[in-house]
C-alpha cells in the first residue's frame, strides 16, 4: 500500500486531468504514454516504438507498439492514440497535455494511416513534439473510455475508488511490459503528512512519497529507508500579477528580494535541494544559467516597496498541506523574513488547498515536477485559452509568449536556445513566480520493500510500482 498527501472530494482516475500527488500516482499505474521520461528524464518508448519527424517538423508518424492490450483485452490501435490526444487537445477546453497541442495541431489532416500507424500533422513546425507525448497526463484511453470503469494499458487495473480514502488497483496479467511483483496496489490519502509518516512505521502501508525531509533519520532508524532523487520540482511563491499590489513589478521583484534562498533550503529542505533564480527547468539545455543569482537585499527590497508606494505591506499567503510539506515551511519561514523588510504576511492553510480558489489566491504555493521549459511555460504561464491550464499567476506577456512558440517551431537547437534564453529574461525580471530553490525528491518505504529506483520525473521511480517487491 503507498501513502500520499492530499486527495479529497475531487480526487480522479481521468488519466488526462490528475492534480494532486495521490491522483498521479493512480494514473501512473492505470494508464501509459506513447513515449516515456525514463528516470534518467530521456525519452523512450512506450506504447509507441518510434515517433518520428518529417524533416520540416510539421508531420510526425506514430508507430504503436503492437500486441498491446486494454484491461479489457481489446488491442490498442493507432485510432486509440488518435482519440486520446483529441481528448486532452480540444481546442475548446484544452486539457494539461493538450494546450500546446490544442494550437498546433491540425485535426483535418492528421489521420489514422492504419491500426499501427498514426499521422499528425501540424499547422507549423514543432520540434519537441516527441517530449509532448510522454507526459504522464497524457495516457492512451480507447475510443469508449468510461471513467466509471476506467481502462488503461499499464501494469495495474481498476478495481475499486473511493474519493479522497483509497483507491485499488489488481495486476494486469497481460501487461506487455515487465508484470507487478505484488498481486495488488492500494493508494491511500492522507489529510497530512504526520498520519502518513505514523502508518509507514506502523507497518500499514509500504511506501509514502514526499517524505518529510526532517523525518529521514526517523525513518531510517526504525529500519526503513529514504529514496533520493535528483529532479527539477520546485515548489514555488506565486503572485497574481494582473491584481494589487502584484500588478506592480516593483512589487514582485521586492518580494523576491526578500527571500533568503538558502535558508529556505537548508531549513525547509534540510539542505537536500539547490539554489532557484525564479527560472524553472533547470535540466533545459537552454536554462539561462548565465542569469545573474538573485540573492536577498533588504534594503533594495524595501527601496522597491517604498518606490511602490507600498511601504509596510500586508499580504495573504495561502499554502496546504497538500502542496507537500515543503510548502506549509517554506510559507513560515517566509513570514520572518519579510519582515526584515517590514512587509507583514499573513498565512492562511487551506485544506484542501486544490479546491475551486485554486488558481485564484493572489498570494499562494504550488507544486511542480520536472519538465523542460517550452511545456512549463505553456501550462503554467500561457492564458487558459492557449494552454495555461494551470497559471497560477494569471501572467499574460505576449512578447514572452511569442518567443516561447517562436522556440517550439525552431528546429535548430542553437537559435532555439537564443530565443529561449531571451523568454526566460523576461520572466526572470518581470514573471510573477519565486523560485527559491529545486528540491530532491525523497521518498520513504518499509525495510522489506525492494526495487524502486530514484527518478528525475516524479516520486518513487516516476510511481512505476510494477517494479516494487515486499
Amino acid at each position: 500500500m503507498h501513502g500520499a498527501t492530499g486527495g479529497g472530494s475531487k480526487d480522479t482516475l481521468d488519466p488526462h486531468a490528475p492534480v494532486t500527488n495521490p491522483d498521479i500516482a493512480r494514473v501512473s499505474n492505470l494508464y501509459e504514454p506513447l513515449l516515456f521520461w525514463n528516470n534518467n528524464y530521456e525519452l523512450e518508448p512506450a506504447l509507441a516504438e518510434s515517433v518520428e519527424s518529417s524533416s520540416d517538423g510539421k508531420t510526425w508518424t506514430v508507430k504503436m507498439r503492437p500486441d498491446v492490450t486494454f484491461h479489457n483485452g481489446k488491442t490498442v490501435t493507432a485510432e486509440d492514440a488518435w482519440f486520446s490526444i483529441q481528448r486532452v487537445a480540444d481546442p475548446k477546453a484544452p486539457l494539461s497535455a493538450g494546450g500546446q497541442l490544442s494550437q498546433i495541431l491540425d485535426f483535418e489532416s492528421s489521420k489514422v494511416v492504419d491500426e499501427t500507424t498514426l499521422e499528425l500533422a501540424l499547422k507549423v513546425p514543432y520540434a519537441i513534439l516527441d517530449g509532448l507525448l510522454a507526459e504522464y497526463t497524457l495516457g492512451i484511453i480507447p475510443t469508449d473510455f468510461d471513467i466509471a470503469n476506467p481502462v488503461g494499458t499499464g501494469a495495474f487495473t481498476y478495481k475499486s475508488f473511493d474519493p479522497g480514502k483509497t483507491s485499488t488497483f489488481t495486476k494486469y496479467a497481460d501487461y506487455w511490459g515487465d508484470p507487478a511483483f505484488v498481486d495488488e496496489l492500494q493508494i491511500q490519502d492522507f489529510s497530512d503528512d504526520s498520519a502518513k509518516v505514523n502508518a509507514l512505521q506502523a507497518g500499514q502501508i509500504q511506501t509514502v512519497d514526499n517524505l518529510p525531509y526532517n523525518l529521514i533519520e526517523t525513518i531510517e532508524g526504525a529500519g526503513g529507508g529514504a529514496l533520493v532523487s535528483e529532479t527539477g520540482a520546485w515548489v514555488p511563491f506565486t503572485m497574481r500579477v494582473d491584481v494589487a499590489p502584484f500588478s506592480d513589478v516593483r512589487v514582485r521583484q521586492a518580494m523576491r528580494l526578500i527571500v533568503d534562498r538558502q535558508q529556505m533550503i537548508d531549513q525547509t529542505l534540510s539542505g537536500y535541494g539547490s539554489l532557484g533564480n525564479d527560472m524553472y527547468a533547470p535540466f533545459d539545455a537552454a536554462y539561462a544559467s548565465d542569469l545573474p543569482q538573485r540573492e536577498q537585499d533588504i534594503d533594495q527590497a524595501r527601496s522597491l516597496l517604498a518606490d511602490a508606494g507600498q511601504e509596510g505591506l500586508q499580504v495573504e499567503l495561502f499554502t496546504g498541506d497538500d502542496i507537500g510539506s515543503v510548502a506549509p515551511a517554506a510559507a513560515n519561514l517566509f513570514v520572518e523574513q519579510a519582515k526584515e523588510a517590514g512587509v507583514e504576511v499573513k498565512v492562511t492553510k487551506k485544506t484542501p488547498f486544490y479546491d475551486d480558489d485554486y488558481l485564484s489566491y493572489p498570494f499562494a504555493q504550488d507544486f511542480w515536477n520536472t519538465r523542460n521549459y517550452i511545456p512549463q511555460a505553456v501550462v503554467g504561464t500561457f492564458p487558459p485559452e492557449q494552454g495555461g491550464t494551470y497559471n497560477e499567476t494569471h501572467w499574460d506577456n505576449e512578447e514572452h509568449r511569442n518567443l516561447v512558440n517562436q522556440a517550439a517551431q525552431e528546429l535548430d537547437e542553437t537559435k532555439r536556445a537564443e530565443l529561449l534564453h531571451d523568454a526566460q529574461e523576461i520572466e526572470y525580471n518581470e514573471g510573477g513566480l519565486i523560485i527559491w530553490g529545486f528540491r530532491q525528491q525523497v521518498d520513504g518505504y518499509a525495510a522489506n520493500v525492494q526495487g524502486l529506483e530514484p527518478s528525475k520525473y516524479l516520486p518513487l521511480g516516476s510511481y512505476k510500482f510494477n517494479k516494487v517487491s515486499v
